[in-house]
């Protein structure tokens, strides 16, 4: 979850804090809403399964709990659900002594098993997400067998807690970079690289798979497709998955964040250049899940009609690549609609227009980013479902 330019920081407390607050009793509501108990009905959801690959959206209970419409167009549209901000630490574990707290996992993952949704849970070792109960640097600042006790403890904890209803993990969220980063590509400047060291990478992996053997688990990352060490970024994710090929670490399938930026993408994106890392990573066996796609509506005049055209042109040029690939098995966007959007609150747009960077807009109507997600898999080559 990174922002254009090569940020890495995202505010996790943006809404769903407040949301929270407002819901009052919404969650035991939540909890005793009906389940639908059958599979999305959504065109989005049918096309992409006709060419045997998933498509589905991140959520979190702070939107479909007090939401009753984007629960129901969530539970159409949506094939697969990624944990948004259930499973982040600030949620988990809001202070660094407090005991995990599952409940709002918990409230997510059954929504997803009521609309028959396979859960992707993010995320296991990452250095964000804390919250204000944290310390800035308090990661940082640990020793190594502290930190080894957090986040080893956290994470057989927690994979242990949902096996068997978890159908995939991010277990390693950017934990690689195209500059700061070591012989095997991996990031220098993590915290956990810093106090365990390069190992907290496999074992991480390995201790999931020791949890849960069924689930399937993910290297997550952004900037492969634009920007100035998109290279680069490509160069180091190859390599860290060959140096954890090479120790025999169960990593089943990279996933690729698919931040896309409108500004320039047309001409940026090299498509032969990317469709060549796709490859490249099939080859060494693992599946593909786009995990957060959306478009920054950057350099795009603010006017919606010709906004949502360009959001559109930039779904339909990525998608056409990507979907070439037949490793690629999972599609998920970063939200369903402009009504939630990261974008808004921590990138907004310097004329001050809303963003609109998804397929259904704030009234939960369909864009002409819907009908090119739509077509991209009508077009898309047919492959093995995962």
């Amino acid at each position: 979850m990174a922002g254009q330019g090569g940020l890495r920081r995202r505010s996790f407390l943006f809404g769903g804090m407040g949301a929270a607050v407002l819901l009052g009793g919404g969650a035991s509501q939540f909890m005793n809403m009906r389940a639908a108990w059958a599979a999305p009905t959504g065109n989005l959801y049918q096309a992409a399964l006709a060419k045997g690959i998933r498509y589905g959206s991140s959520t979190a209970t702070w939107q479909v709990q007090p939401d009753p419409d984007y629960a129901a167009l969530y539970a159409r549209e949506s094939g697969m659900l990624l944990t948004e901000d259930d499973l982040l630490w600030y949620r988990l574990k809001p202070t660094q002594t407090a005991p995990l707290d599952f409940s709002y996992g918990d409230q997510i993952v059954s929504f997803a098993a009521g609309n028959a949704q396979p859960v992707l849970a993010a995320h296991l070792a990452w250095d964000e997400g804390l919250g204000d109960g944290w310390e800035p640097d308090a990661l940082y600042n640990l020793s190594t067998q502290d930190a080894r006790d957090l986040l080893f403890g956290t994470i057989q904890q927690e994979v242990t807690h949902y096996a068997g209803r978890v159908k995939a993990w991010v277990v390693a969220n950017e934990v690689t970079d195209g500059r700061r980063k070591d012989a095997n590509g991996f990031w220098t400047v993590e915290p956990w690289y810093q106090t365990i060291g390069p190992t907290f990478v496999e074992e991480a992996f390995n201790l999931a798979h020791q949890c849960d053997p069924n689930a399937l688990l993910l290297i997550n990352d952004f900037g492969f497709e634009t920007g100035s060490d998109a290279v680069a970024r490509r160069t180091s994710m190859l390599k860290a998955i060959d140096y954890l090929k090479s120790k025999n670490v169960p990593v089943h399938a990279l996933g690729i964040q698919a931040h896309l930026n409108a500004n320039g993408f047309s001409r940026q994106f090299d498509i032969a250049a990317y469709r060549t890392f796709l490859s490249d990573v099939a080859a060494r066996g693992l599946s593909i899940f786009i995990t957060e796609m959306d478009v920054q509506d950057d350099g795009l005049k603010a006017d919606i009609p010709s906004r949502d055209a360009g959001v559109a042109n930039v779904y339909a040029q990525y998608l056409s690549v990507a979907l070439q690939e037949p490793a690629v098995k999972v599609v998920l966007n970063f939200g369903l609609s402009d009504r939630y959007t990261w974008l808004q609150e921590d990138f907004p747009r310097k004329d001050g227009a809303a963003r609109r960077p998804l397929p259904f807009d704030e009234n939960l109507q369909p864009k002409p980013a819907y009908t090119a997600i739509l077509q991209a898999f009508q077009n898309a080559p047919a492959r093995t479902p995962l």
